[in-house]
């Protein structure tokens, strides 16, 4: 027993080592992307030009890194809401290589001591963790307990189920920079999101795990009630960028026309999977969840899918 406990105790170390030695890598790799960056600001006409991949799975971190820049950002305050690990967040980088405050929302078990092991610098920066779920009813006192209500650089939220009716508890304006996921597989027309059901869980709602979020163009109207203006998406089409009226034209980039969304929710990665949990390859995805029962946001009425497409 003893040689397990310390054969798993150099595993860790080794795999934690290897982790810490990769991630440095990565953040010295960005120094040419940051540098063009601070160069070429001014000529950056879409978001797609700042795409550029550190921590995350696609562009984000370029992105960002383009907004914050464009609105004179030197240090952040933060707040991400669907972070798992921390690994792959849309703060991770800005955690790595900024001056930041930050509060992480996640219901991961045992949250604090993996996002620890992951970083190896957790010191250096200000971080708050609220490991539970969110929801409409907990977000504000959740924000106001942990001093993150007023002055927030930052908010992201990505929690694959019921981000807007948590976006529409909140105060307009809650932050200059706003990144939410969208669900792209309900095209650029519909006006939808899923119900608001405690604790939604995207796998268990529809077995093709195609059936969570809320709809592009939803997403943009309950934002611009927020006062917040669409500046754009990742190449990945999944998550929508938005920045506070207040600071809009301090961005150089030709804003997207919110008339035809297409080109922002033609997501060519697949997600989808049969009744078995097997991943399957079905060009046409609306039609897999036709059934599934969503909110129509024109009326605010349950409904099936079938009934409005």
């Amino acid at each position: 027993m003893q040689f397990l406990k310390k054969f798993y105790k150099n595993y860790l170390y080794r795999y934690n080592f290897l982790n810490y030695y990769f991630d440095e890598l990565k953040i010295q790799s960005s120094k040419n992307f940051l540098l063009n960056l601070d160069l070429n600001l001014d000529k950056i006409e879409t978001l797609s030009q700042a795409d550029f991949k550190v921590f995350l799975q696609n562009g984000e971190d370029g992105i960002i890194q383009y907004l914050i820049k464009s609105l004179n950002l030197d240090s952040i305050k933060f707040v991400e809401i669907g972070t798992e690990h921390y690994i792959e967040s849309n703060t991770r980088f800005i955690f790595e290589t900024m001056r930041c405050d930050g509060l992480i929302i996640d219901p991961l078990c045992d949250l604090e001591n993996k996002i620890k092991a992951n970083l190896k610098n957790f010191w250096k920066n200000n971080i708050k963790i609220h490991n539970n779920f969110v929801n409409p009813g907990n977000i504000n006192e959740i924000l106001k307990k942990n001093g993150f209500i007023d002055n927030i650089d930052l908010f992201s939220i990505d929690i694959d189920g019921i981000d807007y009716w948590v976006i529409k508890e909140l105060k307009p304006e809650i932050s200059k920079i706003f990144i939410a996921e969208y669900n792209p597989y309900f095209g650029p027309e519909l006006e939808v999101s899923v119900p608001n059901i405690k604790n939604f869980n995207r796998n268990s709602y529809h077995y093709s795990n195609l059936c969570w979020g809320v709809s592009l163009r939803s997403l943009i109207k309950i934002m611009i009630e927020k006062n917040y203006t669409f500046v754009g998406t990742n190449n990945f089409r999944n998550n929508a960028f938005f920045i506070s009226n207040e600071y809009k034209n301090q961005l150089k980039i030709i804003k997207p026309s919110i008339e035809n969304l297409s080109k922002f929710t033609d997501a060519k990665y697949n997600e989808n999977r049969n009744k078995s949990g097997n991943l399957t390859y079905l060009q046409e995805k609306l039609s897999i969840i036709k059934d599934c029962e969503v909110i129509n946001l024109k009326n605010n009425k349950l409904t099936k899918i079938s009934q409005i497409i």
